[in-house]
């Protein structure tokens, strides 16, 4: 595994990045076809403004969360902040950027937050799931060491690498790949139900919670609130104000057939 996976000249191609590519182009056809069942008042050009506004909001989002929880490091190494090709976007940062940057987007162009939110989620989960490639190429991500014999040996100079030298960890990206891709089927089976907007989102939210934290039993580059992990914190937290929202709501009631 290698971070890089063509170097021509001075031109490199690294599979962080290829990724997220990869996630948004596959992220934006799906999110067009879901607008368009939906019969959300929204054109092709105002989605790609959407695209446009959601996400460097989100990896700001991603990377603020991370580096306030490691300016140990940052305050002594400042323009690091910057390398965000070696990893250090936190998903729960990027998550609470991306949510400000639709709130803000559905308020311009006078179309429901939740209606809108419900098409994006399938899209969100799946390209979390492809990002998670990246991770493992990348190195990062990574486990804590393990014995079992899926365990993998990472380059001497990738993140996990460094962190654990010669131990195999456990592939926390492959666990979370797979746990978000589970996820995926489920908000794509269920979108049709006819639940009332904000049901998906909500079930995003719940279900992503509890996947990162079991993901983080086995993460050796979790961040810490003192002796809890952030993950567990901010998950709980989720799943608390998500599953009210479900009741107060009474999101899972159906209203229509679609």
């Amino acid at each position: 595994m290698h971070p890089i996976l063509v170097q021509l000249g001075p031109i490199t191609i690294r599979y962080y990045g290829l990724m997220y590519i990869i996630a948004i182009a596959v992220g934006f056809y799906l999110l067009w076809k879901e607008v368009r069942r939906k019969g959300i008042a929204l054109t092709m050009e105002s989605l790609l403004d959407l695209l446009l506004l959601t996400i460097p909001v989100a990896l700001i989002g991603a990377r603020l969360y991370y580096v306030v929880f490691r300016l140990d490091y940052y305050g002594r190494y400042p323009l690091d902040v910057f390398k965000i090709w070696e990893g250090g976007l936190a998903i729960h940062g990027g998550v609470l950027g991306g949510v400000l940057a639709v709130l803000l987007f559905a308020r311009w162009k006078r179309v429901s937050f939740w209606g809108l939110a419900d098409a994006m989620a399938p899209s969100l989960v799946l390209g979390q799931a492809i990002g998670r490639i990246g991770n493992l190429m990348n190195g990062d991500a990574y486990g804590v060491p393990t014995t079992l014999p899926w365990g993998i040996h990472f380059p001497a100079d990738s993140p996990a690498g460094m962190a654990y030298p010669g131990m195999a960890t456990h592939p926390a990206m492959i666990y979370e790949m797979i746990l978000d891709l589970a996820i995926f089927a489920y908000l794509w089976a269920t979108r049709k139900r006819g639940y009332r907007d904000g049901f998906t989102t909500a079930m995003y939210f719940i279900l992503y919670a509890i996947a990162r934290s079991v993901v983080s039993l086995t993460r050796g580059d979790d961040l810490y609130l003192g002796p809890i992990r952030a993950p567990h914190l901010v998950s709980a937290i989720l799943i608390v104000v998500f599953g009210v929202l479900i009741w107060r709501r009474r999101l899972y009631t159906r209203t229509q057939n679609v």
